[in-house]
């Protein structure tokens, strides 16, 4: 059972790289329509993950809790109705 809401993360505007403050989360590569399956991603006890489609590479940073640096590459409202 959840016990959260997933933080969902894109790319939109094709950063080498996508801080995050969760290791467990969303990619949906980059911003409807344009988007790609969204994928669940599990950094585990590792510090980076690379998105299998879209190639994002997400590095954790534990001070931005569940959001994202830049901030504009958190989806909207957290998730997807």
């Amino acid at each position: 059972m959840a016990h959260g809401v997933t933080p969902h993360f894109h790319n939109q505007p094709g950063l080498a790289k996508v801080r995050v403050g969760a290791h467990e989360f969303m990619c949906i590569g980059a911003l409807p329509p344009f988007d790609h399956p969204h994928i669940f991603i599990d950094m585990g006890s590792g510090h980076d993950a690379i998105c299998p489609y879209c190639s994002t590479h997400y590095v954790f940073d534990g001070t931005l809790g569940d959001h994202a640096d830049p901030q504009s590459c958190e989806v909207p409202g957290g998730v997807f109705p």
